[in-house]
Parts: C-alpha cells; sequence; structure tokens
C-alpha cells in the first residue's frame, strides 16, 4: 500500500519529516504554513489562519486571544480540499492549539466530512528526544521505518558532535532566548535544553514545559549575557522590524549581552520552533551564537545566513 499511500501533512514540521524520508511524491496535501522544501510548495492546502501574521507581534498576540476567548479556533481546516485529497494519512499535532491546526479539529473534519477513515498520526513534542522519536513514528505511519531509523542516527551524531565540542569549553553564559516580543515570551520545551547542550544556562524556561510569559523587569534582574531573538514564526526581517520596541526600554544597552555584542536574531519560522529534522541545524546555531570558539565549526553549508549579530 505504501507505494500509492496518499499523505496530507497539517504540520510544517511533519511536512520536512515527509521529505527528509523521502516520501516527498506521495505528499499530496499541505497546511499554509508548510514552506520547505520547496519542492512541495505546489500541492494543494488544506488548512488557512484567522489571524493576519502580517500584524505586529501585539497585535498577533490580542487577535489570538480574543479568538481563543471565545472559544473559537486560530485556524480552518478547508474541507471541501481534503475531502477531494481523500488522504490513507493525516499528519498533525496536539501540542499547541495556536501553533497549528489541533487534533480534535482535524478528528472532526476525517469525522464529518470523509468517506474513508485515514490513518491519523498526532505529534506532540516537548523535548528534543520527543521529536526524534516523532520521526520514527511519521516513518511508521508511511512505511519508512528504515529511512527514519538512518535519519535519527545521522541527528543524533550531530548533537554527540555539539556534545564533544561544548565539553571543551568551562562557563555557562546566562543566555535569554525570547520567542515572543510583545508580550515577552521565553522559549519553552526543547529551548531550554538545547541551551545546555550548547553550553549556555537558560535564563528563562524549563525543558519540556510550554514557553513562559516574563517581565521586562525580570529580564534586566536575570542580567543575561547572550541573547537569542527568534519569535514564532518570524523570519530575520519580520523580527528586524520590531526590534526597536525591544532595544528601546529602559535598561537594554546595560545589559551585558548588550554591552559585550552578543545579541543575535535567528530566523524563527524555519529553525528553533519548528520541530522538525532542521532543529538540530537550530541546536549547532545555538551553540555558535553561545560559544563562537568551538560552535561555528559545527554549523552546516548554509545555515549561517539564518542568524546574525545585532551589534
Amino acid at each position: 500500500m505504501t507505494g500509492s499511500l496518499r499523505i496530507v501533512s497539517l504540520l510544517s514540521a511533519a511536512t520536512e519529516m515527509v521529505c527528509a524520508l523521502g516520501r516527498a511524491h506521495q505528499l499530496v496535501g499541505i497546511s499554509h504554513e508548510c514552506d520547505y522544501p520547496p519542492e512541495i510548495l505546489d500541492r494543494p492546502v488544506v488548512t488557512e489562519t484567522k489571524v493576519d501574521p502580517q500584524r505586529p507581534s501585539a497585535d498577533i498576540d490580542g487577535q489570538v486571544r480574543q479568538l481563543v476567548g471565545a472559544g473559537l479556533s486560530v485556524y480552518g481546516i478547508r474541507t471541501d480540499v481534503l475531502r477531494r485529497l481523500a488522504p490513507d494519512v493525516i499528519l498533525t499535532q496536539q501540542q499547541c492549539a495556536v501553533c497549528a491546526v489541533s487534533y480534535d479539529e482535524v478528528i472532526a473534519a476525517v469525522t464529518s466530512f470523509l468517506e474513508s477513515a485515514p490513518v491519523v498520526v498526532s505529534l506532540q513534542p516537548t523535548r528534543l528526544g520527543d521529536i526524534l522519536d516523532d520521526i520514527r513514528r511519521v516513518g511508521e505511519a508511511i512505511g519508512a521505518e528504515a529511512a527514519a531509523a538512518e535519519l535519527v542516527g545521522r541527528l543524533r551524531r550531530r548533537m554527540e558532535r555539539v556534545r564533544e565540542a561544548i565539553a571543551r569549553v568551562s562557563d555557562r553564559p546566562r543566555t535569554l532566548f525570547l520567542d515572543w516580543i510583545e508580550p515577552l515570551m521565553a522559549g519553552g520545551h526543547w529551548i531550554p535544553e538545547m541551551i545546555q547542550l550548547a553550553g549556555g544556562s537558560a535564563a528563562f524556561g524549563r525543558s519540556g514545559l510550554p514557553a513562559p510569559s516574563i517581565t521586562w523587569e525580570a529580564i534586566v534582574e536575570s542580567q543575561p549575557e547572550v541573547i537569542v531573538i527568534a519569535p514564532c514564526g518570524f523570519s530575520l526581517r519580520r523580527t528586524e522590524r520590531e526590534l526597536s520596541s525591544l532595544t528601546g526600554r529602559p535598561g537594554w544597552a546595560q545589559l551585558p549581552a548588550v554591552r559585550m555584542g552578543r545579541v543575535y536574531i535567528a530566523d524563527g519560522v524555519a529553525y528553533f520552533n519548528r520541530s522538525g529534522p532542521r532543529i538540530i541545524d537550530s541546536l549547532e546555531m545555538l551553540a555558535a551564537m553561545i560559544h563562537p570558539e568551538v560552535g561555528q565549526s559545527l554549523l552546516e553549508p548554509g545555515v549561517r545566513a539564518s542568524f546574525t549579530s545585532l551589534l
């Protein structure tokens, strides 16, 4: 059956997994956020957002809160497209109702609009190990177990390279990872774990738990030595447009990371927040930002353009 398997992915990370496992040709539908690899951009889009992603971060947060407060979903499923595609496998997520279409919405659509019941695989990673396990789960669902085992092995070897490189350094700079600018949110889930593996100490957040809301006063009090700004869903250019709301705050110029020129902005669309195979690229980028003396050599070709020093 795998030769004719029809796959619909409603999660950008899952789409990248399918393609990394060599099954892009079986991907018949994607979400509105799926943008990589380029070869899948001509696939029918099955979801849509009710939020204007071009608005400032404070407006986006307000729109999301208004929808959720009214008991409405942030996203919608184009059920007519889904019915036409008649998938055998649907890949979705159960981690965050404001990040992508939820598992419950998918089940409701499958029950109401599809004649045959596809296999629904729901991903819910909170740590790096969960992401690797999800690659195996997707591989099993689409008949690519061997490719999944090989990919996970490669990614684990790259993680070990990071550990070996970081073992040569002794300091653990206090690192602030900003997942959102207005309101301020620090990195959660796998981000604190990645900071630790990359040789830093997370100023906020706990491994495996959602991104915490933080105050500017708490940031100033924490005196971060490295700052990484990679808002969820924001490209480098998009983040640059909103930096003034951060850099204009009282006490910004006096933060150790600012004084030492150790403030970075990074691509929050493709990396860090996307729980697919490129999460290991994100780990290597963090190592290069926190410990450039050993981390720069870990970067894969082309990844260096995905983050930049602010100062």
